[in-house]
């Protein structure tokens, strides 16, 4: 059992290292790093704080962020929690509507954030820019503090239950969800990382948007063990690669989409000192073997890892084989010891292949406003229904197959996108492959792909056809394929299926 040391999610900074020990590197982009230490990182959320609750709010009210990442997004997501109000991160990269819809529905009292993304939100709801106006909020808070104020904001107390945020899933299918997460739960997901075996002081670069709980959780999890947040603005393959040569970083987190845009950058690459590296951990999305092999020869030094999580249920799901069996390369991991896993399938637990329910301290607490919707998600003894399909091998390893709503069925036979993407991504050729169903009368539905070629590769659709059908079964070969520059991202950098489909041809034998 992991001990927490603390009840206020918004404070689990590490208080373990030196004040003046280096926090976060706010790569801006703008031609000049802004460097902050625990010390600024303590002081400053404390004045967010303050600042808010001067402001006349009231605990549990929800105040929402709407900002590309950037050192005060990170300092007013702590604030907001130490005061105990809700932080509710919002995709910016919704539609105007959306974004509307989930201040709205959160019941925002307040949003937050920098001047270009500001304005999707409605004007009915009072903002606060980080570009003009956040100055006065956080010298509203220091005032009173002390000499540069030195007297610390001490968090309001909360309970395990009270809600720390909410944040909105990014609604693939109908209107986003506000999933409620409590204090606890990730104080708990946080304090049950493993660090690795290094010095204090390992930089973390973090591209990922703070409004998911990929890159949000690991800026958590580096400021709880004292350790250092490189933090860009937002993905961009050259921005990557420089910053973390220009930061010396150690350990590359993010989604396996971003580090495959990376790779191919191959001239870059090739000039950029990446010797540093030493840990990749990809996670939100399936990984392949072709991407795997492809990060080990430009970090040759380096620990890869799967990892895998859910908004609902936070980011702490497996770990290493109790035994010390090597974990597979393509597994998610053993189950971790302190969470609770189920494979079932057509209403049964099973030992195979099945959807994955799981139980843990990281659990949310509801769906906001949305009882039907949790009564759905959850099981009656507790267990999350993830709606993600895995297998589990003879070690008792877990390996991720899909969805459950992206399986669909061609000529009587099931289908999961992501297997067939891992087989197309095994062929020299391709860099990248996206699978999508359309229908069709006679089997139901049928597979196509969306494919990036490798760097100088001269492969055709026929040549990708006969690869499929000599290396899966036939029923899983892409009817038709289709090639593009580069995969369309999500706000949460994932392949974008939903733009993809626009771009199937109207009309037309497919």
């Amino acid at each position: 059992m992991v001990t927490i040391k603390y009840d206020n999610q918004g404070d689990a900074i590490s208080r373990d290292v030196p004040r003046e020990t280096l926090a976060l590197i706010d790569a801006g982009g703008n031609g000049a790093d802004r460097l902050y230490t625990y010390g600024d990182i303590v002081r400053l959320s404390g004045a967010v704080a303050r600042g808010l609750l001067k402001r006349g709010l009231k605990r549990g009210d929800r105040v929402a962020i709407l900002s590309a990442n950037r050192a005060e997004f990170l300092i007013t997501f702590l604030g907001t929690l130490q005061a105990g109000l809700v932080s509710v991160p919002v995709n910016y990269k919704l539609p105007a509507e959306t974004v509307a819809y989930v201040i709205g529905d959160c019941d925002a009292k307040l949003v937050i954030g920098d001047d270009a993304r500001l304005a999707l939100a409605p004007d009915n709801v009072p903002k606060i820019s980080f570009d003009s106006d956040f100055a006065s909020l956080l010298d509203a808070g220091l005032e009173g503090a002390g000499l540069e104020g030195e007297s610390p904001f001490t968090p309001v107390k909360v309970q395990p239950t009270e809600p720390a945020m909410f944040l909105y899933t990014s609604g693939s299918t109908g209107r986003p969800k506000g999933v409620v997460l409590s204090h606890y739960s990730h104080l708990w997901a946080i304090s049950q990382r493993v660090r690795r075996p290094v010095p204090i002081g390992q930089r973390s670069l973090v591209a990922a948007p703070l409004y998911h709980m990929n890159g949000l959780a690991m800026c958590q999890t580096t400021l709880h063990q004292g350790d250092t947040i490189v933090l860009l603005p937002q993905f961009t393959t050259r921005g990557y690669i420089e910053a973390a040569a220009r930061h010396r970083v150690a350990f590359l987190t993010s989604v396996p989409t971003m580090i495959a845009m990376m790779l191919r950058e191959r001239e870059l690459l090739a000039g950029s000192d990446l010797s540093a590296v030493e840990a990749v951990r990809m996670g939100s999305a399936p990984i392949t073997q072709a991407l795997i092999d492809q990060v080990r020869a430009v970090f040759p030094k380096a620990a890869i890892s799967n990892g895998y999580g859910t908004t609902e249920a936070g980011p702490v799901v497996f770990g290493p084989h109790p035994k010390g069996v090597p974990q597979p390369e393509l597994s998610t991991g053993y189950p971790h010891p302190d969470v609770q896993l189920r494979l079932v399938r057509d209403g049964k637990e099973v030992e195979d292949e099945g959807e994955l329910h799981m139980k843990c301290g990281a659990l949310m607490t509801h769906y906001h406003k949305l009882p039907e919707v949790t009564a759905k998600a959850m099981t009656p003894d507790g267990y999350y229904r993830t709606s993600d399909v895995f297998r589990r091998d003879e070690n008792g390893f877990f390996y991720f197959v899909g969805r459950v709503d992206d399986m669909f069925v061609c000529g009587g036979e099931n289908i999961y996108p992501g297997e067939v993407e891992k087989m197309l991504e095994r062929h020299p050729g391709i860099h990248q492959a996206a699978v999508i169903a359309i229908p069709d009368e006679l089997k139901g539905h049928k597979p196509i792909a969306f494919v990036v070629k490798s760097p100088g590769a001269a492969v055709d659709e026929q040549a990708i056809k006969t690869y499929a059908l000599a290396n899966a079964p036939a029923y899983q070969h892409p009817r038709r394929v289709f090639f593009v520059e580069e995969m369309p991202l999500a706000g949460t950098n994932k392949i974008d299926k939903r733009v993809l489909a626009r771009q199937i041809p109207t009309g037309g034998e497919i």
